[in-house]
């Protein structure tokens, strides 16, 4: 696996911004984390890709910054569109959803940009949205969609021929989304064989998303295999879990993580209650369930150890690259890193500077998955923790905090990813749970609309490619 970060963790709407974010920070974190050359995930906005693919001088002014920066280009993100910095971005970062001519154009920019930019024998990937947001989805925006992408495999196709370069693109499943969880990227891509017939149409798994889910990764994994559905893109990230919410001051423990800017998805483990926004967990009339883990959509540092009663799914992010090395054409999978939450974390998890904790990041990449690693070696490995520090490195914490910073625990109470382990709780989750969409339904408490599996979701069911728009 190639190794990156995704850079929409830094704000720029234009290509100087982007020069700048290369100059400023990915030239730093790579120097930090004591690589001769790292990945670089790219997220360029509708605009920035637009230009990268029309302009060869804009191309060369972009080569030029990774060049002087030991930086290379593989993946982009191409997920949202624009203003992913903005004051609030919420649900506007589904959109435009996969119905309308603009996510179609805008990815396809994306990938002409990035065929130019690869480097010689590379092959590129590009993580998208999965369809759309649930809300005013019908079988006619089902059909819009699949045309488009079907119109997306046929572009791919042609920047092969006409540049010799191989772009895949990767859908990534999200909670709330019409695509929420990995088995409807499955079933839905599974219904539409035309559309995965030549590999460059995939999947995308965001071990963050997939930790809310609660699915098992090694099982998620296996059935995208049988089902002919390529992991082309593997998003390095870690969900934060509340292991047993009736511990003393869970809610409380939570409350620092609901901010303005981005949405963070709630699930519980028993698949009966889910939330579109942390904030509908915590003030809900009607208390969740106890008995059962819930996980949230905030992406922590995969090195952080959150303080208890909360922890971090590093365990699940773990499971996910073993098992996609395991499945055909896995270790060709480009692994980001993308933590783009920096920003809004509480302060307890800040490190020192941006740079150091995406560094901190890496190194843990290089120190607990090194056997998923192709290239990107370091100049000079860093030094090994001692043993009572080993899995469980600790993000930096803020200036004010560091008197304060709790000791680690002792090494015979960690488990195997360096997390504090988990506590029991009433639901098992060595087995993927159920949904609940698949259950009676979702208390109150959770979102008002449910997400429609995506084998109910009506459209062309196989070989076609059909028209349609929508409604």
């Amino acid at each position: 696996m190639h190794l990156s970060y995704c850079t929409n963790v830094h704000p720029a709407e234009d290509l100087p911004g982007i020069v700048r974010q290369l100059d400023e920070h990915a030239g730093p974190v790579r120097r930090a984390a004591g690589l001769d050359r790292l990945g670089v995930g790219l997220w360029m906005p509708v605009d920035v890709a637009s230009t990268l693919a029309d302009d060869p001088r804009a191309r060369a002014a972009l080569a030029d910054a990774l060049e002087r920066n030991g930086l290379e280009l593989r993946t982009v993100n191409a997920f949202p569109y624009r203003g992913f910095h903005d004051d609030v971005v919420k649900l506007a970062v589904y959109r435009p959803d996969w119905t309308t001519p603009a996510r179609l154009a805008y990815t396809l920019d994306c990938a002409r940009a990035l065929a130019a930019l690869l480097p010689d024998g590379a092959e590129g990937s590009i993580s998208t949205l999965p369809l759309g947001w649930r809300d005013g989805w019908d079988a006619a925006a089902s059909r819009a969609a699949e045309q488009n992408l079907g119109r997306l495999v046929e572009g791919l196709a042609a920047i092969e021929r006409e540049t010799g370069r191989t772009v895949r693109v990767a859908i990534e499943p999200e909670p709330g989304c019409i695509l929420d969880d990995v088995a409807d990227v499955v079933a839905w891509l599974g219904a539409r064989p035309a559309l995965i017939a030549d590999g460059r149409l995939g999947l995308c798994l965001d071990t963050c998303h997939l930790a809310v889910s609660f699915a098992d990764p090694a099982a998620v994994v296996a059935a995208a295999t049988a089902a002919g559905v390529r992991v082309v893109k593997v998003q390095a990230s870690v969900a934060l879990e509340v292991p047993d919410p009736e511990a003393p001051g869970a809610l409380d423990a939570l409350r620092p993580f609901a901010e303005e800017r981005y949405v963070h998805q709630v699930r519980s483990a028993g698949g009966t209650h889910a939330a579109d926004d942390l904030p509908e967990l915590l003030d809900a009339d009607e208390p969740w369930p106890g008995d059962q883990a819930w996980r949230v959509h905030v992406h922590i540092p995969l090195h952080a150890r959150p303080a208890a009663p909360l922890r971090a799914t590093t365990e699940v992010l773990r499971a996910a690259v073993d098992a996609v090395l395991a499945a055909p054409g896995g270790a060709d999978a480009h692994l980001d890193v993308e933590t783009y939450t920096w920003s809004v974390l509480p302060a307890s998890l800040q490190p020192d500077t941006l740079a150091d904790g995406i560094a901190a990041e890496l190194r843990w990449v290089r120190e607990h998955l090194p056997h998923a690693l192709t290239d990107s070696a370091p100049d000079a490995a860093p030094a090994a923790p001692a043993p009572e520090d080993r899995d469980a490195t600790p993000a930096v914490p803020a200036p004010e905090d560091r008197d304060a910073a709790p000791a680690a625990p002792a090494s015979e109470d960690r488990d195997a990813t360096g997390a504090v382990p988990l506590p029991a709780v009433g639901a098992p989750t060595a087995a993927a749970p159920p949904r609940g969409r698949e259950l009676a339904g979702v208390a109150a408490s959770g979102p008002s609309a449910r997400s429609p599996h995506a084998s109910d979701i009506a459209g062309s069911p196989a070989s076609g490619i059909d028209g349609g728009s929508r409604t």
